[in-house]
């Protein structure tokens, strides 16, 4: 067949499509579903009108009075658009993409825009190729932006080193919307040619480009606006947040497992001028929030009950992100929009009770239909599930005699300060070992620091999810625990790991390359919580997660001090101490 009749019978398809949208909505022919009596929540007029919602060929094709195949009454509810995640890591969810939809469809979530670099950072290319297949066909719709920093740092050690060559011909995909967080705003402030060859590719491509620089002010953030970065999900504070607005930059507002500034960010939410420049986002969100809070809905139950505009609330959840994005057929009820609907009993609890992804029924009764798992090419699925080489460790390997860095952490927060140095752990004082074990390309490297804040009083916690390289992090009272915890995590394939005297007292494996769990997400969330139970009963304070803590303290673009496989290092200088 040549190309032209290819092309050819591919028009006479979506012709015919066309024409039968036409005649439905025209009310000539029968509408796929009509939901009957539907109140719904107009993102336009910003308003609830009452109608039929007439689908055909999975979207909406018209508002008013409608006959259709399939009926439902939707009387007593109310339909939103369904709801956007303008920026979330699948990866922090510790499970699959398509346990991870089975988890969040029946929050009424309908789309998602991840950024997979955790996965990347390990994998490299190879991992974006990974989270594609694993996302295609899924009843939610998988959006990525492409990782921009890999890895986060020059001073870190990743699976990969990708610069604008090895991600530009991402940015064709379909599913491909622009580069992720730009991470590195030192580099893009200090004109480093490298790190904005990454803007202007995306840039090249018409993409979008999103920002991560929490507290950048004055002619850096100037700069950086001006580099062409769009947006920022880093603001702690509405201060920092208008800042940031006033010079153009879309402010996701963040509410996630990590981090949490909703609350923080409510002036900007609850004001008619500046709600339009707001979308909701999660960044990182673990199993015990997906199964006990939710997921958009959470956000939007917490907004109103904080004195959020119900329907402003639904706009930030659905419609801004979708014109952000340029997602130009979501995020809105009306003609021509993709028929995908969170049905809810109220605009104040957000209790989503049935779900339609393309006019399709994917969520009803509190149960998720079936569907078909994607098929990942069998390379990529060996890689993943082969990600560590490192040689087992023995306790002389976590020996130092050398004083090192003590870091701070700080109640309630992921930034970090220097309290002096030390020599030796220090049980009374709370002066713990903490090691960052290189796992990628078996470089033998091992930092060594210490860690005061944490309280562990007896054996030692390591995991392979550590931001953002994902090197294998451990805190111990012993160098023998160190290494047989990091040993375990490796026999493991990755994973989270507490251990007593030589022997694991609780694990959760995650073999999808150090980060996810092939296993359910009931299953998988019940590991954690004993691991937690685990580590808090080792001595690590009650208002402190133990694996969530020391996922951060690898991580080189945070305040102020950190651990790096090489050694700690000073953030702000980004120089070894």
């Amino acid at each position: 067949m040549s190309y032209t009749e290819t092309w050819s019978g591919k028009i006479n398809r979506k012709l015919i499509k066309k024409l039968h949208i036409i005649d439905v909505a025209a009310g000539r022919e029968k509408a796929d579903l009509v939901l009957k009596n539907a109140t719904y929540v107009n993102v336009f007029s910003g308003e609830l009108e009452t109608c039929d919602i007439a689908v055909a060929e999975g979207l909406i094709v018209g508002l008013g009075s409608y006959s259709g195949v399939a009926e439902v009454d939707m009387t007593g509810k109310i339909v939103c658009p369904g709801f956007i995640d303008a920026h979330i890591h699948l990866e922090s969810s510790l499970v699959s993409p398509s346990e991870f939809v089975r988890a969040v469809i029946p929050h009424g979530t309908t789309t998602v825009i991840t950024d997979p670099h955790e996965i990347t950072n390990v994998m490299g290319t190879d991992g974006i190729d990974y989270m594609l297949a694993a996302t295609e066909g899924l009843p939610m719709d998988t959006m990525f932006m492409i990782p921009s920093c890999v890895p986060a740092s020059p001073l870190d050690e990743s699976g990969a080193n990708l610069d604008y060559r090895d991600i530009d011909s991402f940015f064709e995909h379909p599913r491909v919307l622009g580069l992720a967080e730009m991470m590195n705003y030192p580099g893009i402030i200090s004109a480093d040619s490298d790190t904005v060859a990454k803007i202007v590719a995306s840039q090249a491509h018409h993409k979008k480009i999103d920002g991560h620089a929490p507290g950048l002010t004055g002619y850096d953030l100037n700069a950086y606006v001006a580099a062409g970065v769009y947006s920022d999900h880093e603001c702690a504070t509405a201060e920092d947040a208008m800042r940031k607005l006033r010079l153009g930059q879309f402010i996701m507002v963040r509410d996630g497992t990590a981090a949490r500034n909703l609350e923080a960010l409510m002036p900007l939410i609850k004001s008619p001028k500046y709600f339009s420049r707001c979308m909701f986002c999660t960044d990182d969100k673990h199993p015990s929030d997906l199964l006990e809070k939710g997921h958009i809905d959470y956000i939007c139950r917490e907004a109103v009950r904080m004195g959020a505009d119900p329907i402003q609330t639904v706009q930030v959840a659905c419609l801004h992100a979708a014109r952000y994005f340029l997602l130009n057929n979501r995020g809105a009820i009306a003609p021509g929009y993709l028929a995908d609907f969170a049905v809810v009993e109220d605009l104040k609890d957000f209790h989503v009770v049935t779900v339609y992804k393309r006019g399709k029924l994917v969520y009803d009764q509190g149960q998720v239909h079936d569907f078909p798992k994607p098929e990942i090419p069998a390379h990529l699925n060996a890689k993943a599930h082969d990600t560590f080489h490192l040689p087992v460790l023995r306790a002389a390997d976590f020996a130092e005699t050398r004083s090192k860095v003590v870091i701070g952490m700080i109640d309630g927060q992921i930034i970090t300060e220097d309290l002096g140095y030390a020599n030796a752990i220090n049980l009374e004082e709370d002066i713990l070992k903490m090691a960052v074990v290189e796992r990628h390309k078996n470089t033998r490297h091992i930092g060594i620091g210490y860690l005061h804040g944490y309280g562990l009083k007896e054996g030692a916690v390591a995991t392979s999810v550590s931001h953002d390289s994902h090197n294998i992090i451990c805190v111990g009272c012993n160098d023998a625990d160190c290494a047989f915890a990091v040993n375990r995590i490796a026999e493991n394939k990755g994973g989270i790991v507490v251990v007593n005297h030589g022997q694991v007292i609780a694990e959760l494996p995650l073999e999808i390359a150090g980060l996810m769990s092939d296993k359910p997400l009931v299953e998988v969330n019940d590991l954690l919580e004993k691991a937690k139970a685990a580590a808090h009963a080792q001595g690590v304070g009650n208002g402190i997660d133990p694996f969530m803590t020391l996922s951060f303290m690898a991580l080189p673009v945070i305040p102020t001090v950190r651990l790096t496989t090489r050694g700690v290092i000073d953030v702000a200088t980004q120089q070894y101490i």
